[in-house]
This record gives C-alpha cells, structure tokens and sequence, in this order.
C-alpha cells in the first residue's frame, strides 16, 4: 500500500484526506499536490503509484509530463528576463529576433507572443508532430508564416505554437536554450523538480501517464459548429474557422496512440516549451509561488513586484477562439474570471482580479492568488476531464480552508 506522504498545516487537514479518499479509492493513480500561503508551505503531500499496475510507488521525487503546465514556467522565464532589463514587453519582437518581422508581423510585439494575441496559434497544415520536434526548422517556419488576425485585437489560444515561439525569443534573448535557463535561473536554485526535456538521470524518476478515455491528445480540443436544424445552412463564424485550422496545423493531432507516445522515450526528452515538461507539484508549486510571494520563493528573488504587475496587464477577453469559452489573457497568464457566473476553461474557477494560472491536459494546475498570497501546483498520471477533474475538488477544498 502505498501511503500519503508530506506535511500539511492542520488548518488544511481536510485538502489532505481528500486527496488520501481519491488515491484509496483510485481516482488518482498517483499524484502531488502543494500549496503555500505567504510563502510558506500549507501542503506538501504524494501518494499513489507511478503505474495502475501499483508496481513502483510515487515518491517525492517522481515526475510526470505536466503538458500546457510547463507554459506558466515558460512565461516566469521570460519575465525574468523583463526584470534583468534583456527584453522589453512593448518592444516588436523583431527587435530581438530579425527573422520573425516576415510576411506583415514587424508589429507583433514580444507581449503579443507571450498572450497568445499574435496570430500564430497554429501551423499552416497540414503539420505533424516530426515537424515540430524539429524545433529549428518548424520555429522558422512560424517566422516566416503571415499572422492569422490582426496582431493584438483577440485573443486564440496558442496550444502548439506558444512554446516554440516564446522558447526562440528567449533563446535570442538570453544566448541560451530555454530549458538551460529554466535549470539553470529556476528549478535549481529553488531545488524544484520541473524539467523541460528530460535527461538519463531523470528518466528513473517518471511516472507513467494515463490518458482519460475522452480526453484530447495535447490541449482540450476547441467546440464543434452548433448544429442546425437540416436544410439550413450557417456560414462558420470567423472563431470557428480560427478553431479548425488550429487543430489541423497543431501538432497533437497526429500523435497516434496518444498513452505510447507520451510515455516514449522520444517524446520525454523533447524540450517543447508548451507542452512536454515534467514536473510535480512540488516542482510546480515552488515555482508559481514566486508570484504569489512578492517574487521571491524559497528564500530566491527571482522577479520584482513591479514585472509581476505586468503580468495584469490584459491583453484580450472574451470568446477565446480556440476554446469557444470567454478567456481573459494576461501577460505570460490566464486572469481569472471577473464575474461569478463566467466560466472559463476551468469553470470551478472563482472570480478574482489578481489571480492568474494555467493548466495542462488532464488536470496539472499551476495557479497564483495574489490577494490570498497562495499558489498552488498539482500533477498527477491519471488524467481527468470534464466533471471527473480533481483540480477543481481540490481548489475548493483549498479555498473551503481559508
């Protein structure tokens, strides 16, 4: 049997037998799960296993593909490239990287690619994923590709392209691969197990994934046309043709059996900066809660409050075209949502003007409260979808103790 593992703050004894009820009773196969509140741990639990096959348990140190968790640690990195003064929000992104001003995007400036504003949520199709794991050749051919709406005026989120993109900018930005920075300025001076790309010392540390049986193979899949009534016939709106050629040039789509491939030691060792880190909620937890402590986390400065600002910035809301469901975009962040009755992709979400978060497939959740100085991190190898997420039992659980 593998037991629950960790500390917690009685204050949220409740946030730790829930999560104990769904690794006893197999909702999680194994997980992680922290959580600070002004900067200190509140919750810092694991359990379960790394298989359904209950071979190897989950331990502090097991990781697990987080998917689109890994971009709010993409976004942390570029902005503490903002606070060292090497890039400028406002600035085109030309300015840093000469290439990408082709075919009409001399204006798409560096806030554009990190709000998923910047017309580039896809690949012209057909696309596939052996492209895209050619990160210098498909990054190129982004630059080269003419934007899909006028840069800045809506907001369609990037599932494929965000990575690539903001992984390039940085790369001219800082003369280094992304993944080297964030080991080198993030995950180790805050001892914290996130890792874009995984190596050989890593690969003992991997929990298998498990898709949820109607889950999407990399990012929730965007709406369908309403259907209408036969003999009548809808023009598609301009977001449902944004949503269609979005799934046919984004590289998930051509992955095949989606639980082989996530689990390969290919795919393990891609540094695709949207989509493959691997972390748990420890990892992720240290990582966010820089945000939610004034920039510092662990005892490490690694942001002012000043750049964190920025991040509130918004920069797009409303129908989001990729999910069909109102998103309001920051910097770098989804903001939460600003009425009670707004629901976004994550419709447990509450209302709050200085939260900001992202998510993966399947349920990993990174989230900063700033008004509550509280960040969460979770992951976990049994993915959820629907009604069946456990993120959202867990968030309410959370706030329910404070």
């Amino acid at each position: 049997m593998s037991e629950i593992q960790g500390s917690w703050d009685p204050k949220f004894e409740k946030v730790r037998d829930l999560f104990a009820e769904k690794v006893a009773d197999g909702s999680e196969v194994g997980a992680s799960l922290h959580v600070t509140v002004d900067g200190k741990d509140v919750i810092d639990i694991w359990g379960g296993w790394r298989e359904r096959e209950h071979l190897t348990p989950w331990d502090e140190h097991t990781v697990v593909n987080v998917f689109s968790g890994s971009k709010p640690v993409t976004s942390l990195a570029l902005l503490m490239m903002v606070d060292r003064g090497l890039l400028d929000l406002d600035a085109p992104v030309a300015d840093y990287w000469p290439e990408f001003a082709q075919n009409g995007k001399e204006g798409v400036l560096v806030r554009h690619l990190m709000s998923h504003t910047a017309g580039l949520p896809a690949w012209l199709p057909p696309f596939s994923f052996e492209e895209a794991a050619n990160t210098e050749l498909s990054t190129a051919r982004l630059a080269a590709q003419a934007p899909w709406w006028e840069p800045g005026t809506r907001g369609s989120y990037h599932a494929s392209s965000f990575g690539h993109l903001n992984a390039e900018l940085a790369r001219r930005v800082c003369g280094r691969p992304l993944r080297e920075f964030i080991r080198d300025e993030i995950a180790t001076p805050l001892q914290a197990d996130f890792f874009l790309g995984l190596e050989d010392a890593q690969m003992g540390q991997v929990a298998t994934i498990y898709p949820d049986s109607d889950a999407p193979k990399s990012a929730p899949k965007p709406a369908g046309k309403v259907a209408v009534p036969a003999g009548e016939f809808n023009e598609p709106t301009e977001e449902e043709v944004i949503a269609k050629r979005t799934r046919e040039g984004s590289f998930s789509g051509t992955l095949g059996d989606e639980q082989t491939v996530f689990n390969s030691t290919e795919w393990r060792r891609t540094d695709f900066a949207g989509s493959s880190g691997h972390a748990n909620g420890r990892g992720l937890g240290r990582i966010i809660s820089a945000l939610a402590n004034g920039g510092t986390s662990q005892g490490v400065k690694l942001l002012s409050q000043a750049t964190i600002d920025q991040i509130f910035r918004e920069q797009a809301s409303g129908i989001d075209a990729y999910y069909m469901k109102p998103i309001h975009w920051g910097i770098g962040y989804a903001l939460a949502p600003q009425k009670e009755k707004e629901r976004g992709p994550l419709p447990f979400l509450k209302p709050g003007p200085r939260t900001c978060y992202w998510y993966g497939t399947g349920g990993a959740l990174v989230l900063a409260d700033l008004g509550n100085r509280l960040s969460i991190g979770y992951a976990m190898n049994q993915c959820q979808s629907g009604r069946s997420s456990l993120n959202g039992v867990y968030y309410n659980a959370i706030y329910d103790c404070l």
